[in-house]
């Protein structure tokens, strides 16, 4: 394991990286839940997109883990989960099986993309004080999702007739008085050094949940007629999107303009989310070294971790089509495994053992609340702000971008959506100050994409 893994070269142990593979799935368990809540509605049944997020996780994980060596867990992602059911299926009129074949098609650029260097290339386009704030930004983006989830937070939209705002709802409810009572701990542990804070944490602040009502471990059965009915109608769903779904989608020429600009927007998405995710924890952990940038920009075929990360996560979206659910990305609750000491493939591989084990014990995941999870997230978030201390405030033309990138990502609950007007911003700012030839040329395009992006939304 110490060979295959390179445990001591990045500064780990097997206790070290276990613990952090724990932590990051019991932050990320919720997706079993939601995945399928959200895709169900699309009419495809609940039991198969189940398991289909079970094994695409697991499957996305492991070839994570196992050939990059990095501690990023993969599972289908919140937000493009949203997309495909309320925007392709429901607000475009396409079938689940034609959404399954977009995402599927989008899984084989991404693998193209990647194989030929081009997502390295773009990783490389980003300026330095746009990485910082991308890291930083997506330290607000984890501790926005820890406060929304838990209910922490009460938030009133805009309207024509009022400016809205944000509430903070703590002590209305036991699971927000939970969430406090698991943020002081995550705080106190944490102050403490108390090797693997994060995961004690949350233990503890579920095991306090029983007696408040908030952790219903009635709710906790076993019903293993319902896993056979759900393996049952994943084998009837396993494989449709690309045998019935693709051939449809390209059988009526006058939809080829919205099938391509859908998949477009999967792809723009998926592969900027993806690479905002490796930035953001990568370049201030030190999973992503100097020695392994300098791979990445002068080394042939997959030389670097980062090569290999990006590789894998492609594949993940094309085998997640394939057995049924919407696109598998890099999720960013990996920071919680990564700031527990995280280093290497080991906690991925935890994390993917730890999917397949919940086929049976899925209840008792569940049980996990919210509330003790959601602090976690919240921790993180302070943790990864440090990035923001790289970023040159007083230059105006760094400043702007960098504060677009952090900001946007939690006040629009998008990742791709903060790096796509950071990337807007800068263009724009350098080429109004007669310093359009610092615009790297795969920046400039990306930037382009993304106006076209955003169009294409208001119309």
């Amino acid at each position: 394991m110490e060979k295959f893994f390179k445990l001591k070269h990045y500064g780990t142990n097997v206790r070290t990286e276990i613990v952090a593979g724990f932590t990051t799935f019991f932050t990320m368990a919720y997706i079993l839940i939601v995945n399928p809540s959200i895709l169900a509605n699309t009419g495809l049944d609940r039991g198969a997109l189940f398991l289909a997020t079970i094994f695409a996780s697991a499957i996305g994980t492991l070839v994570m883990g196992l050939f990059a060596n990095v501690p990023y867990a993969l599972a289908p992602g919140m937000g493009l989960n949203a997309f495909f059911t309320f925007v392709v299926v429901f607000g475009l009129g396409f079938s689940p099986f034609e959404a399954l074949g977009m995402v599927f098609i989008c899984g084989i650029i991404n693998i193209l993309i990647t194989v030929t260097r081009v997502r390295k290339h773009i990783v490389k386009s980003i300026p330095l004080s746009l990485q910082h704030a991308i890291g930083g930004g997506i330290g607000l983006f984890i501790a926005f999702i820890g406060f929304n989830d838990a209910k922490m937070l009460l938030l009133s939209p805009f309207s024509e007739f009022g400016t809205g705002y944000t509430e903070l709802l703590a002590f209305k409810s036991p699971s927000q008085v939970l969430f406090l009572i698991g943020l002081i701990l995550s705080i106190v542990l944490l102050a403490k050094k108390v090797k693997g804070a994060m995961l004690i944490a949350i233990v503890l602040t579920t095991l306090i949940g029983i007696p408040m009502g908030v952790v219903n471990l009635s709710a906790a059965s076993v019903d293993m007629g319902a896993i056979g009915a759900a393996f049952a109608a994943l084998g009837e769903l396993f494989g449709k999107g690309v045998t019935e779904g693709i051939p449809s989608l390209f059988a009526d020429a006058s939809r080829l303009p919205v099938v391509l600009t859908t998949i477009f927007a999967f792809s723009l998405s998926d592969t900027f989310d993806t690479i905002g995710t490796f930035i953001g924890t990568g370049r201030r952990s030190g999973i992503f070294s100097e020695e392994d940038e300098k791979a990445l920009e002068n080394g042939k075929g997959f030389s670097s971790r980062m090569d290999k990360a990006l590789f894998a996560d492609a594949i993940a979206t094309s085998v997640g089509a394939f057995l049924g659910t919407s696109n598998t990305t890099t999720y960013v609750e990996s920071a919680a495994g990564i700031e527990e000491g995280g280093r290497t493939g080991l906690t991925a591989v935890t994390v993917a053992v730890l999917f397949l084990v919940s086929i049976v014990f899925a209840p008792f995941v569940g049980l996990v609340p919210a509330a003790a999870t959601g602090p976690i997230l919240v921790i993180v978030g302070v943790l990864m702000a440090g990035a923001f201390a790289d970023i040159n405030w007083s230059d105006f033309a760094e400043a702007v971008p960098a504060f677009f990138a952090a900001s946007f990502m939690a006040f629009f609950y998008n990742i791709s959506y903060g790096i796509g007007f950071a990337f807007i911003a800068y263009a724009l700012i350098k080429v109004v100050t007669g310093k359009a030839k610092e615009i790297h040329p795969i920046l400039g395009v990306a930037s382009l994409l993304f106006v076209i992006n955003f169009v294409l939304m208001a119309i």
